[in-house]
């Protein structure tokens, strides 16, 4: 062994050790450049082979090459050692345990209108009424002519109306399917209407798009008295036992007499709040005796015929029922919301 082996050996051992104390492949390539590097303790080395005598330059130069050579070697080692460390560590972070329970998906549900809707249909069903459809787009004369709407009425107007293209309107509520249920046959009958309606409302309080059911029962002995007691029991069963209803003198042309009906506000028991406008009240719907003139419209003869009719809004129920305190969050798209209805 040439002059300075041992200290060639010393510093063979302490760069492998350098080397094989490196945990990531950052500390590696730190570690190599200390050794192997420009101004690494090899590079040191040769540089310094040029003051020794020629023949013990090429001896020395020999061995430090073989060191570096070995030294090389057990880096790249060491790093694929470590590279495959890493790809373990990975593997092991990310493996799936398939001994564990599936996360769970959202399963679909109704919509809080959509089951009010399908219980008001089973609770009339239960009277007898037979359940009516008709299109949200609807001539004029359906929608305002035969339910004795004169051509002057407020709710004509585009501000209050949807209007397709003239003499065709998105429908103000469902009382054309009265019409053109009646129109064409004897009674006695009795019916309901859900679906979707339309009113051109920008109130932050209103949606332009709500959903209304319409029921209407004619015979020769209908009452105003037997339209109270069929929406008292509608009503209790929709809200609870303990609803209250109030009826309030009213005006709509396709009913005489005719009255607002509110019931008692659920969410305060009456007490008052934001969403009764602290009057413990809640607008509801209208209802009345069939105009005679809307029976005629429909060829039936009001001097035999009476019935009676009423409308209203399916949000409303829904609302209370979930305790909802604005009729706009039942179309929030927010899943957390949705979940608890």
């Amino acid at each position: 062994m040439p002059e300075g082996a041992a200290d060639l050996d010393r510093l063979e051992a302490e760069a492998r050790a350098a080397l094989a104390a490196a945990r990531d492949v950052q500390a590696l390539v730190e570690a190599r450049a200390r050794c192997l590097g420009r101004k690494g303790s090899i590079s040191t080395l040769l540089r310094g082979l040029g003051a020794l005598p020629p023949d013990e330059r090429a001896r020395a130069g020999e061995a430090v090459n073989a060191v570096r050579d070995r030294l090389e070697a057990f880096a790249d080692a060491r790093r694929t050692e470590l590279e495959q460390e890493s790809v373990s560590r990975d593997l092991e972070r990310g493996r799936i345990d398939v001994t564990l329970p599936g996360v769970p998906s959202h399963a679909g549900r109704l919509h809080a209108v959509t089951r009010a809707e399908r219980d008001i249909c089973t609770f009339f069903a239960s009277l007898g009424f037979s359940v009516e459809e008709g299109p949200e787009v609807e001539l004029e004369r359906y929608n305002f002519d035969a339910l004795n709407i004169p051509d002057d009425h407020p709710a004509r107007d585009s501000h209050d109306t949807f209007y397709v293209r003239p003499g065709v309107v998105l429908r103000t509520h469902t009382s054309p399917v009265q019409i053109r249920t009646m129109t064409g046959r004897t009674p006695p009958f009795r019916f309901i209407a859900p679906g979707r309606v339309y009113r051109h409302d920008a109130s932050p309080r209103h949606s332009p798009m709500f959903s209304q059911v319409e029921g209407f029962l004619v015979d020769e002995r209908a009452t105003f008295a037997d339209l109270k007691g069929v929406l008292y029991a509608f009503a209790r069963h929709l809200l609870g036992p303990a609803t209250r209803l109030r009826f309030r003198a009213s005006f709509f042309p396709f009913t005489e007499p005719s009255a607002e009906l509110d019931f008692g506000c659920v969410l305060c028991e009456g007490r008052g709040c934001a969403t009764c406008s602290r009057t413990g009240w809640i607008e509801w719907g209208g209802c009345g005796m069939i105009h005679p003139k809307v029976l005629e419209n429909c060829g039936i003869d009001p001097e035999r015929w009476q019935g009676f009719a009423f409308g209203m809004g399916m949000e409303r129920a829904a609302m209370m029922r979930h305790n909802v305190p604005q009729i706009r969050l039942l179309y929030e798209p927010d899943v957390r919301l949705l979940e608890q209805l």
